[in-house]
């Protein structure tokens, strides 16, 4: 039954992947059909060669039998002492078809125990005057047995049977199966090492284009610089030409967010003027004046929104975070300093942001002042990379030693303006702040249990390492 698991895993790795366990199982199918052939075919010769043998000395007896001699007056001699041995493995015998035992004439190696016919490979005896096959001696030893009829008129037909040892066909092929599996074990090796030798020099060029694609993520770049096969370089310009127009895109976006804060925000302020130099009730200008400013909020709000989400996408736009994080934590550190609160700061050196730094300085910059709020007197801040669906992930983790919350109350601090507590200063707007800014850079935003006792806020959007530094 085919892995269809295994099947699925396969089409994800890697086209280096792919390539080599592709060559590696066409290879060993290969070479195991060619090492079955050779064999089946060498043992065949063999088989033939040892035959050929056994025909000789059963020709010889064929020679002594039709001999003018008294029938019981002759000899058979084949001149080899192997025949003489008891149970040496080499045996003939010569007889008629339905004679007695004690009517057969014998080698002295058989020791009286008569020959077992030849059969062919399919278990029939065969039909004619040379027949060969396989049978076993009276010591349970493999014998390859030849046998021929021969014909002598008025004396009737007899049977001449020669067996040698099958051992020498068995072990000749395995000699031969043993170098045969050296010989392509050692060509494999070769072939791997040259299919991954292929394989390396024929993906050099995508090696070369993902750096390229990384030092424009990085920022590093503008666009796909190098020479590149002309099988992909209509692909580096097609790419080329996506992230200028991505470019041009953004661009156009940022101008209309600009051209629409104007907009609003220059009939915001005619209208507040206008009010205060009118002789309308003090009670509707102060209304007036009250809602133009949560208008003005809102629509900086939605601006500022807006302007991340087009700048979410950029390509080549990064922020480093160890110099974000040492400027955050001395200015929380200003703002709390009466509360002395002892900020623990570990970032790897190198770690980026894809984003732009007001961005993640504001996501940030919310979770260190919500953390200094609550804290007792101590906040950890931990950042690392890491890699989630074969992309690198930054993920912050902020953890003060206050009172921490609920489970239910986890979900609930994030709604927009929520606040749990009248007692701490602000608009409640932070947390949900951090919420959507993370989802625009297709992030995420949760509230842990912390390991100091209190609250633990894990951000996770968009991030990379120098080039040659490891993820987990």
């Amino acid at each position: 039954m085919i892995d269809l698991i295994g099947l699925f895993s396969l089409r994800r790795r890697s086209i280096a992947v792919r390539l080599a366990v592709s060559a590696f199982l066409s290879s060993s199918a290969i070479l195991l059909i060619a090492a079955w052939i050779l064999t089946t075919l060498y043992r065949e010769n063999t088989e033939r060669s040892f035959d050929s043998r056994l025909l000789v000395f059963a020709n010889n007896l064929a020679t002594d039998l039709v001999s003018p001699n008294d029938p019981e007056s002759r000899t058979f001699s084949l001149g080899d002492p192997r025949f003489d041995l008891p149970l040496s493995g080499w045996y003939w015998q010569v007889g008629k078809p339905d004679a007695k035992p004690r009517d057969v004439r014998t080698s002295r190696s058989l020791v009286g125990v008569p020959l077992p016919a030849a059969t062919d490979s399919d278990g029939k005896a065969g039909i004619g005057q040379i027949r060969q096959g396989y049978g076993k001696g009276q010591d349970g030893r493999l014998l390859r047995i030849m046998e021929r009829d021969v014909d002598l008129g008025e004396e009737g037909r007899y049977t001449v049977r020669v067996a040698g040892p099958a051992d020498e066909i068995v072990n000749d092929v395995d000699r031969f199966r043993n170098s045969l599996t050296i010989t392509f074990g050692l060509l494999g090796l070769s072939l791997a090492i040259t299919t991954l030798l292929q394989i390396r020099f024929g993906l050099a060029p995508l090696k070369k284009m993902r750096a390229a694609l990384g030092a424009v993520r990085r920022g590093e770049a503008d666009r796909i610089t190098g020479t590149y096969p002309r099988d992909i370089a209509p692909l580096t310009g097609e790419v080329n030409l996506l992230i200028e127009t991505n470019r041009e895109i953004l661009e156009r976006a940022r101008t209309q967010v600009g051209n629409l804060a104007h907009a609003l925000k220059t009939p915001l302020s005619i209208i507040v003027n206008e009010v205060g130099a009118s002789d309308a009730p003090e009670e509707l200008t102060h209304k007036i004046r009250e809602q133009a400013a949560v208008m003005r909020d809102q629509v900086n709000y939605h601006l500022d929104r807006a302007r991340a989400a087009a700048l979410a996408g950029t390509l080549g736009t990064s922020t480093e975070v160890e110099p974000a994080l040492a400027g955050l934590v001395r200015t929380f550190g200003k703002i709390y300093r009466d509360k002395d609160i002892a900020y623990d700061v570990h970032v790897p050196p190198g770690l980026r942001f894809r984003g732009e730094r007001q961005d993640f300085e504001e996501m940030v910059g919310n979770l260190v002042d919500n953390a200094s709020k609550w804290a007792h007197g101590r906040v950890a801040i931990r950042a690392e990379a890491v890699d989630k669906d074969d992309y690198p992930h930054l993920v912050v983790a902020i953890e003060d030693d206050g009172p921490g919350l609920p489970p239910e109350a986890r979900q609930a601090v994030l709604g927009r303006g929520r606040r749990l507590d009248e007692s701490k200063p602000g608009s409640g707007l932070g947390l949900s702040i951090v919420a959507d800014l993370a989802a625009l850079y297709r992030g995420r935003f949760t509230l842990e249990e912390g390991a100091l006792g209190g609250l633990r806020a894990v951000l996770e959007v968009p991030g990379d390492l120098p080039v040659g530094t490891a993820t987990h």
